[in-house]
């Protein structure tokens, strides 16, 4: 039943090898710029290819500025503490995510509280998030005057909203951005899976308060890891710069510090080969979305799965291509066939309340997460060639 999917990921790929889920190619230039970071002797959190990569990265995406950091989570807990999360808070997230996105809170001593996704772009659903707050949360007086909202079951401060743009597509961020407004909640946009996609002319982690982007070895572009901070607020970002670097005040020789801060610098080793993975950006995002259109053409042929595409006035980097099975007693003999096959595919993530980490936490209906962790695999979605 599966072999003409694996016969048409072969052709694709046209290698008779593993194919692997998603790895990274490199190119001369990527060596040259390594070997010239190494030759320059500043190999950790200063050099040249730091800062050209906040620059660069700035530029592609219209951000204000961006802080390049150390990985995608170290990004998220200093992006959450930027914009006020603090220990025994709470912060709304999805149930369907990478780990990571919960583990950001967790490292900050807050709560993450979980609310369904949307089918179609399997990332936060903005109905979910207003129907969860009607039900749970009011507008309080702090002691100093300020009105904030309030979980009324825990009594916990609802501090931030933290929406996933899962495998690249982007979710209703616009919607959701426009409830936490009600609410005077900040968002920040865990974009780490969707460098290079966009809703509607705006680079996914621009919507919110504060985005992120992670450069790990799986993602579109890498530096072996690596993440960025992202804001279209150029204050929040210098505060997040300031803090990532250890929030050391900046004097010639003498060493002070302003608040405790985080040792999250990318090193300009990383940088390097991030400055050269980005000029090849564009190149990168057309053979995936050529790699995208191939499997939808597949699968408008093929009766037992829908493919994953792009939310309406979107625009996905497809990072992992993705296909929803319409029996989900399929999953588990998909993926035995293809992986004994030499193809590697896999499940979407045990959702986050599933995990004994975090089967405590505050969790709304999930009917949709549940729906996707049943059906949802991912394809092979590497690009293919370097130069």
């Amino acid at each position: 039943m599966f072999d003409a999917l694996i016969r048409h990921i072969r052709k694709q790929y046209k290698t008779d090898d593993f194919i692997p889920l998603h790895s990274p190619t490199f190119t001369e230039t990527d060596r040259r710029y390594v070997l010239d970071a190494i030759d320059s002797t500043f190999v950790s959190s200063v050099g040249q290819y730091v800062d050209r990569f906040e620059r660069d990265l700035a530029a592609y995406t219209g951000a204000a500025q961006a802080v390049a950091t150390v990985n995608g989570t170290a990004a998220l807990q200093a992006a959450l503490s930027v914009v006020g999360v603090k220990n025994g808070d709470e912060v709304i997230t999805q149930p369907l995510t990478f780990v990571a996105t919960a583990n950001a809170v967790s490292h900050l001593c807050a709560h993450p509280v979980f609310v369904d996704v949307d089918q179609d772009t399997m990332g936060l659903s903005p109905g979910a998030l207003e129907q969860w707050l009607a039900a749970n949360a009011q507008l309080q007086h702090d002691p100093d005057g300020t009105i904030r909202a309030y979980n009324v079951n825990t009594n916990r401060r609802i501090a931030a909203i933290l929406p996933m743009h899962t495998f690249g597509h982007p979710c209703r961020i616009k919607h959701i951005v426009d409830i936490a407004g009600k609410w005077d909640l900040p968002v920040v946009e865990d974009a780490a899976e969707a460098l290079g996609s966009f809703a509607g002319s705006t680079h996914c982690g621009l919507f919110g308060d504060l985005g992120i982007v992670s450069f790990n070895g799986n993602k579109t572009i890498t530096c072996g890891g690596g993440g960025a901070i992202l804001s279209k607020d150029a204050n929040l970002a210098s505060r997040a710069k300031h803090l990532t670097t250890t929030a050391k005040v900046p004097h010639p020789w003498e060493f002070d510090h302003d608040a405790i801060g985080y040792n999250f610098r990318m090193p300009n080793l990383n940088a390097a080969l991030a400055c050269a993975q980005l000029e090849r950006l564009p190149d990168i995002l057309r053979e995936k979305r050529q790699t995208a259109q191939q499997y939808k053409a597949f699968f408008a042929q093929t009766p037992w799965a829908n493919f994953v595409e792009e939310p309406t006035g979107t625009w996905s980097n497809y990072w992992l291509c993705a296909i929803a099975l319409k029996d989900p007693a399929l999953r588990n003999d998909l993926l035995e066939h293809t992986n004994q096959a030499g193809v590697m595919t896999r499940p979407v993530w045990k959702l986050m309340p599933e995990l004994d980490i975090y089967q405590d936490c505050q969790c709304g209906p999930i009917q949709n997460a549940v729906w996707l962790r049943e059906r949802v695999v991912n394809l092979p979605s590497g690009v293919r060639s370097g130069e």
